[in-house]
This record gives C-alpha cells, structure tokens and sequence, in this order.
C-alpha cells in the first residue's frame, strides 16, 4: 500500500511540470492578416502590444519543412523552423505602434506579408 501512495505521489509531482502538447498551438488576438499559397496559410494575428504569426499547413499529418518569421520594423525577426505535421510557430513579437511583416513557409512554397500593420 505504501508503495503505491509512494507512485501516485510521485505521479502528482510529475505532471505538473510535464508539457502540454496543445499548450501554445494558437496566436491570441484578432485576425489581422491571412495569406495562402499552394501547400498552407501564413496567418498574422494582433493585440494591442504584440503581433502573432504561424505558418499552417494544408495538408496536416505529413511531416514536413516548415518555417515561420514575423519581424516588427526596426527589430529582430522571431522564427520557427522544423520538421512538423501541422504548423510552425506561434512566434510572438513586441509591435506596439511598429510595421511588422511576416514571412511562412511549408513544403518549399513560400508567402510573404510585406509590412503591415502600421
């Protein structure tokens, strides 16, 4: 009995620390941009301090390349790229009265923002 007690404590204390698979799958904010070519979707969203962007994929459960990019003007671009099934990204930068553009691609095709936002 004791050892049990033992296991499910040990099991209490594991999982908070344990990650979640959905735990930053999504942007937060309102829609502001949404872009598609042939193999996905780069969306940008907004709030009032930040911007949001990701690159999804038309076609998920296919492992494949993807990459996502959102720079504000004057900044450093935030990126994500791998090998995924579904989407690269979120990334999130600081884009309180500044342009952004964003940059996705999945499976070699590749969209672009230009500056937007501002």
């Amino acid at each position: 009995m004791l050892a049990v007690s033992l296991a499910a404590g040990a099991l209490t204390i594991a999982a908070p620390g344990a990650p979640r698979a959905d735990a930053a799958s999504v942007c937060t904010g309102r829609p502001a941009k949404t872009v598609s070519f042939a193999t996905g979707e780069l969306r940008v969203y907004r709030t009032r301090h930040y911007a949001c962007a990701m690159a999804v994929s038309k076609s998920p459960g296919q492992l494949r390349y993807m990459s996502v990019s959102l720079q504000p003007r004057g900044g450093r671009a935030a990126m994500d790229a791998g090998r995924f099934t579904r989407q690269a990204g979120p990334v999130t930068v600081h884009a309180l009265n500044r342009c952004v553009r964003a940059t996705g691609n999945v499976g070699g095709r590749i969209a672009s923002t230009g500056w937007i936002l501002c």
